[in-house]
């Protein structure tokens, strides 16, 4: 068995000596074939074209530091419409998205319950004027009688100072004043009970108006319908929701802003909005509100930013706010001298024999039709501002204005 694979072994080994010998061989020809080495990005197809082209010297520039935070856009006035009094949903007049008037309609409680409560108190207003009236009636017969007793009691304080009626004849006329007295001062607290009563029934019938005009649920202001909560033959009671109106036009992005950024940012400070929504619609806004209590937990302030009317905003979008915190160097160069070379980015930058040299950069935020250079270029280096489509490396620049 030995004796067998020996020969193989060799036999393998001499095949690999064989094509290595032909790889070297390959390697040579190829070598050979090649008569001088390009360097990467450089082209040597004769001489070196000259194309003109504008040429600036990119320079760091101190630009606002912009914190962006994120926002959601609510209105800037927005109410929930709920029942004042229990009863049943007969009418829903409204639905999400309709546009209401001040005073329009928007909900229709079952008024039979409130009606009646109506005719129960102007019956009680009816009642108490009646006790009203008599209690008044007896007043003036007590007045009367009063007034009789007293010129009877003035004249026996004469004749008893004359001696012409005896001391128990006095005291009797005397007791009878009193009582006539005691009794007048009772039609007046009666009268006086009488009238309170009928204030009291008066303004339940004040009440009971008000709920029954509470049973017609209107708009407050003009807007827009922007939720439904109930729907007909639901039972309302005090406090439940109906509907919820936003005052159209006006609307305001909520933001967070960490304290730490707290003491850049002012009432009035104009600010730069962006909703990704309307195809990425850049607005200015204005700090309209600041809470002036930090959140324990997050240790930020909520911010309200003003926005301007647009029709395209809606309540609930989400939008970005820009909010300057500071200033910081930047190296800056206009977004037509980027050129973009499958997924990568780069410049053509001018060397010192003003050949044309391409060299990858690295891109920040855009600001305008500038955009930021994190990395790739640096500060007093020349670049192309406008490279010509025919413009390639190694390609001679004759600057032009």
């Amino acid at each position: 068995m030995l004796a067998r694979t020996l020969p193989e072994e060799k036999a393998m080994q001499h095949r690999k000596q064989i094509i290595l010998s032909l790889g070297l061989l390959v390697a040579l020809t190829l070598s050979t074939g090649c008569g001088e080495k390009i360097q990467p990005g450089t082209s040597h197809n004769g001489e070196a074209r000259t194309i003109k082209a504008p040429v600036a010297v990119a320079r760091v520039t101190q630009q606002p530091f912009l914190y962006e935070a994120v926002a959601t856009v609510t209105a800037q006035t927005a109410s929930t419409i709920s029942s004042k009094l229990m009863g049943t949903v007969k009418v829903v007049h409204v639905n999400e998205g309709d546009r209401v008037k001040t005073g329009d309609l928007l909900v229709t409680l079952d008024q039979r319950q409130v009606s009646a409560q109506l005719d129960q108190t102007q019956a009680a207003v009816k009642e108490a004027r009646r006790t009203e009236a008599s209690a008044e009636s007896a007043r003036e017969s007590a007045r009367a009688t009063a007034q009789l007793a007293t010129s009877t009691y003035q004249r026996y304080v004469r004749l008893l100072k004359e001696h012409s009626v005896s001391q128990q004849e006095f005291e009797e006329v005397e007791a009878r004043h009193r009582e006539a007295q005691a009794a007048l001062n009772q039609t007046k607290a009666m009268l006086a009970a009488a009238q309170f009563r009928v204030q009291q029934a008066e303004a339940a019938v004040a009440s009971a108006t008000v709920s029954k005009k509470d049973a017609l649920v209107r708009a407050p202001y003009d807007g827009k319908i922007v939720a439904k909560m109930v729907d007909q033959g639901d039972l309302a009671s005090p406090g439940t929701p109906f509907v919820t109106i936003e005052k159209e036009g006006l609307f305001c992005a909520d933001l967070v802003l960490p304290e730490r950024h707290i003491q850049s940012v002012d009432l009035g400070l104009q600010v730069e909005v962006v909703i990704p929504a309307l195809q990425d619609v850049h607005l200015t806004g204005t700090i309209g509100r600041i809470v002036p209590a930090a959140d324990e937990r997050s240790r930020s302030f909520m911010i309200k930013v003003q926005l301007p009317e647009d029709p395209r905003i809606r309540s609930g979008m989400f939008a970005r706010v820009l909010i300057p915190v500071g200033s910081a160097g930047m190296l800056l160069l206009p977004q037509l001298a980027i050129k973009a070379e499958g997924q990568l980015d780069g410049v053509f930058i001018i060397d010192e024999e003003q050949f044309a040299r391409f060299r990858l950069v690295r891109l920040g935020k855009q600001f305008g039709d500038s955009v930021e250079i994190l990395s790739g270029l640096t500060s007093g280096e020349r670049y192309v501002v406008v490279p010509p489509l025919e413009l390639r490396n190694g390609d001679k620049v004759e600057v032009t204005s």
